[in-house]
C-alpha cells in the first residue's frame, strides 16, 4: 500500500497539517454555500475515514497479500471484526427501512458473471496497482506519488467500463438479493457472524501452523491522545472506526459508503468536456447516473467523501511526520501502476463496486453479490501476488497459492 510500519518517521512538519486543514475549511465553506450543510458533514466523515485508514494502515490489499505470502492473518481478522460490527448495526436499520427517521437502503446488486469477472480482475489490480479503492485514496493523500498514477488509470478504467457495462450486465446473473429481506434479521445476522467467525478461525489455525504463534502487536512510541493524533493505531481501532463511520454514512446519505462510482463520474465529466457524447451510453442513461452526470461534482456524495478521504490522509500523514512525496518511481513499478489502475477501474464497475462498495458495504447490506465479490477478488489476489515479482524487483515470489 506504499506504507511501511517499520519506516523511521520523518521529523514532524507543520506544512502538511496546515495545508490539509486549510483545504478542509475551504472545501467546507464552498460546500455549505453551494451544496448544503449535509455535504459538509459528509466531507468530515470522509476526512475521518481518511485519517482512520492512514493511522491504522488499514489496507485490504496488504492484508490479503501478507496472508497469502506469509499466513499472517491479523489484517483479515480485523476485517472480520469490521464486518461483524457493521452487520450488527446495518441489518436492523435496513430491515426497518429507516434510520433516525430517514429512509435508508443497502448497496444490493445482482450476483452474476459480471461480478465474478469484475471482482477477479479487480483482485489482480489490487496487487499490481498497490492498493484497493480506499487504499489508493488514502495513500495518495499520504504523499505516495506512484499511487497518483494508479488513481489516474483507475479513473480511465472506470469510465471505459461504463461504455460496455450494458453488455456485461446482460450476462447471466441472479437478481439483486438481500439475505436480510429473504431470511429476516435473526437468521441473516447469525449466518453472517458464523462465516466471519469461520474465516477468522481459519486464519488463526493457518498462522499458528506456519509460525507456531500469532504475531505480536507492534509497539507504539505514542500513547493516549498523542497516539490518536499521530498514530499508528492498532488494527482493531481502525476496524471499529470504519464500521461506525460507514454507519454514519448510511444515516446521512441514506445508503452505505462507496468510492468508485465517483471515479467513473470524473472520467465521464472529462470526456463530456472534450466533446464525447457520454450521455448516449446506456450506463449514463439510467436515471441516477444521468442525474449525477448533469449535476455539478460538488453535489455528488461519493465525490465529496473521496475528497475527504484524501484530505484526512494528508492530515494524518502530516501529524505523523511522514508526508514526504518521492517522485522517483522505477519503470516496472510505474507499468504495474498503469495496468493495475486499469484493472481496478474496469473491474469495479463490472462488479457493482470495489472493496468498499461491494465487499464492505455489500456484505453489510446483506447482498449476495458482496460474498461473491469476496471469493472472486481473493482469487484474483492469488494471481496478482504471483505477478508482483515481475514488476517489483526483489520481492519474494510465494511458493504456493493455497494451503499452509
Amino acid at each position: 500500500m506504499g506504507l511501511s510500519a517499520t519506516a523511521t518517521p520523518e521529523p514532524r512538519r507543520l506544512g502538511a497539517p496546515l495545508i490539509a486543514l486549510t483545504l478542509m475549511l475551504a472545501s467546507a465553506w464552498f460546500l455549505n454555500l453551494n451544496a448544503g450543510f449535509k455535504q459538509v458533514v459528509l466531507l468530515l466523515v470522509g476526512t475521518a475515514l481518511g485519517l482512520t485508514l492512514y493511522h491504522a494502515a488499514f489496507g485490504f490489499t496488504s492484508a490479503w497479500r501478507v496472508f497469502i505470502n506469509e499466513r499472517r492473518g491479523a489484517g483479515l481478522r480485523a476485517q472480520m471484526v469490521m464486518l461483524t460490527l457493521a452487520v450488527l448495526l446495518f441489518f436492523p436499520a435496513l430491515s426497518a427501512g429507516s434510520l433516525f427517521g430517514n429512509p435508508v437502503t443497502g448497496l444490493v446488486a445482482p450476483a452474476g458473471v459480471s461480478v465474478v469477472f469484475g471482482a477477479f480482475i479487480f483482485g489482480i489490480g489490487m496487487q499490481l496497482g498497490g492498493g484497493c479503492a480506499s487504499g489508493t485514496l488514502f495513500t495518495v493523500g499520504g504523499g505516495n506519488a506512484r499511487m497518483l498514477v494508479t488513481l489516474l488509470f483507475f479513473v480511465i478504467g472506470s469510465v471505459s467500463a461504463t461504455h460496455h457495462a450494458d453488455w456485461w450486465f446482460a450476462l447471466p446473473s441472479l437478481p439483486a438479493t438481500s439475505i436480510v429481506q429473504v431470511w429476516g434479521i435473526g437468521p441473516a445476522v447469525l449466518a453472517s457472524l458464523a462465516v466471519f467467525g469461520l474465516i477468522a478461525w481459519a486464519t488463526v489455525v493457518l498462522e499458528k501452523r506456519r509460525h507456531g504463534a500469532l504475531e505480536a502487536l507492534p509497539a507504539s512510541e505514542h500513547q493516549g491522545l498523542r497516539r490518536f493524533l499521530r498514530g499508528p493505531w492498532p488494527l482493531l481501532w481502525g476496524a471499529i472506526a470504519l464500521a461506525l463511520l460507514n454507519y454514519a454514512t448510511l444515516a446521512l446519505a441514506g445508503r452505505p459508503w462507496g468510492i468508485t462510482s465517483a471515479f467513473a463520474l470524473w472520467g465521464a465529466k472529462v470526456l463530456s468536456g472534450l466533446g464525447v457524447d457520454v450521455g448516449s451510453w446506456v450506463f449514463w442513461q439510467a436515471p441516477a447516473n444521468a442525474k449525477a452526470l448533469a449535476a455539478p461534482l460538488w453535489q455528488d456524495i461519493t465525490t465529496v467523501m473521496d475528497l475527504g478521504i484524501v484530505l484526512g490522509a494528508l492530515l494524518a500523514a502530516g501529524l505523523a511526520g511522514r508526508f514526504a512525496p518521492n517522485l522517483k518511481i522505477p519503470l516496472p513499478s510505474l507499468v504495474a501502476a498503469v495496468i493495475g489502475g486499469l484493472l481496478l477501474g474496469y473491474g469495479s464497475r463490472l462488479a457493482y463496486g470495489c472493496n468498499i462498495g461491494a465487499y464492505f458495504s455489500g456484505i453489510a447490506s446483506g447482498s449476495l453479490h458482496g460474498w461473491l465479490w469476496l471469493v472472486a477478488a481473493y482469487t484474483g489476489n492469488l494471481i496478482g501476488v504471483r505477478l508482483r515479482p515481475l514488476f517489483f524487483v526483489g520481492e519474494r515470489r510465494p511458493t504456493m497459492l493455497t494451503g499452509c
